[in-house]
C-alpha cells in the first residue's frame, strides 16, 4: 500500500515513516524540504498518485492565530483537492485531546477548523486526537518562565511519548476509516507543574516550580478536565520515568 505523510519528517511523521516502511509499505515523506507543500501545492498531486492513504501530522509553523487560522484552512482545502482528484481512500490527521474545551485559544479554533473541513470532505477519515507529548513538556516549562520561576496551572495532564503517538497514527492508517474521532493518551495523569517540575530537576534546571491558579496553559485557563482524554482513550505504553531516563532531550532545551 501507498501512504503519503504530510509532515513526514517532522518528530511524529519521521516516526511514522520509519513504522510503515519498516511494516513494507512504500510510505512518502512529503514536507516542504522534500518538495511537497500544502499551502502552495507545489508537489502534492504528484506525491499523491497511487496512493491510498494520506496521513497529515504537519502542524501550522506559527502559534499566532490568524496565522495558525491560515495555515490550517489552506492546507486542509488544498489537500482535500488533491485527495479527491487522487481517489484517496482514507484520511488520517492527527489533532488534540480538549480541542473544543481550548476554544479560547486561536491556535484550537485553528485546529477545530481543519477538523471541520476534514469532516466535511467526501474522504472517509480518521481523526486521532492525542494528548500533549513528553517531549514538549520543557516547552511548558519555557511558556511560564520569568525571573527564574517556572508558574504553572495544576490542572491534570496525561502525556504521552512521540513514539507511542506515531505507533497509533501508524495503527490507524492501516485499520478501516473511523470516520470519527480516536482519543490516545499516556498511561497516567500527573499535575501540570509536577510534572514540568521533575522534568526541571532531571535537568538540574535550577528555576523553581510555582502552582498558580491563575497561569495560563499556552494562553488558556485550564482546570483538570480541559486536555484530559475520555475514559474510552487508548493508553500509550511509555512511562513517564522511562521516557525521561532513556529519550535524550532536544540540544536547545
Amino acid at each position: 500500500m501507498k501512504i503519503v505523510v504530510i509532515g513526514g519528517t517532522g518528530l511524529i511523521g519521521s516516526k511514522v515513516v520509519d513504522i510503515l516502511k519498516g511494516r513494507g509499505h512504500e510510505t512518502i515523506a512529503a514536507a516542504p524540504n522534500t518538495g511537497v507543500n500544502t499551502i502552495t501545492g507545489e508537489g502534492l498531486d504528484l506525491a499523491l498518485v497511487g496512493a491510498q492513504v494520506v496521513i497529515d501530522v504537519a502542524n501550522s509553523p506559527s502559534f499566532e492565530d490568524k496565522a495558525a487560522m491560515d495555515f490550517f484552512q489552506t492546507a486542509g482545502r488544498n489537500l482535500t483537492a488533491a485527495e479527491v482528484k487522487a481517489g484517496i481512500l482514507h484520511h488520517v490527521a492527527l489533532s488534540v485531546v480538549g480541542t473544543d474545551r481550548l476554544q479560547a485559544s486561536g491556535y484550537f479554533r485553528a485546529k477545530q477548523a481543519q477538523e471541520s473541513l476534514i469532516k466535511a470532505s467526501p474522504i472517509p477519515y480518521t481523526l486521532l486526537h492525542a494528548t500533549q507529548f513528553f517531549e514538549f513538556l520543557r516547552s511548558i516549562a519555557h511558556s511560564g518562565s520569568s525571573r527564574g520561576e517556572v508558574r504553572l496551572p495544576h490542572a491534570l495532564i496525561q502525556p504521552m511519548a512521540a513514539q507511542d503517538v506515531a505507533a497509533a497514527v501508524a495503527e490507524a492508517a492501516l485499520a478501516a476509516p473511523a470516520n470519527g474521532t480516536i482519543e490516545i493518551a499516556g498511561p497516567k495523569p500527573f499535575p501540570i507543574d509536577e510534572l514540568v517540575g521533575r522534568v526541571l530537576a532531571f535537568d538540574k534546571d535550577p528555576r523553581r516550580i510555582v502552582a498558580d491558579p491563575e497561569a495560563l496553559y499556552f494562553g488558556v485557563r485550564v482546570d483538570d478536565r480541559s486536555l484530559m482524554p475520555g475514559p474510552k482513550a487508548q493508553l500509550g505504553s511509555t512511562s513517564f520515568d522511562w521516557w525521561l531516563s532513556h529519550v535524550p532531550p532536544p540540544p536547545n532545551k
